[in-house]
């Protein structure tokens, strides 16, 4: 499973504050996703639902 970021983000740091083992802030300022296991899903799921922005994208 995947998580990626589009390029809505505005860095805000939501993500990485409620799931930092799959996304951190680039330094870019913006939020960058990564591969995830089944078990971190709902917290995947939690960080994108939570985006401001709809920047969030889950992939299986």
């Amino acid at each position: 499973m995947n998580a990626t970021v589009n390029g809505n983000c505005i860095g805000c740091g939501l993500c990485t504050n409620t799931c930092p083992e799959v996304f951190t802030m680039g330094d870019d300022n913006l939020a960058h996703g990564s591969e995830f296991s089944p078990e971190q899903l709902d917290f995947v799921q939690e960080a994108r639902d939570g985006c401001p922005v709809d920047a969030i994208s889950i992939e299986e």
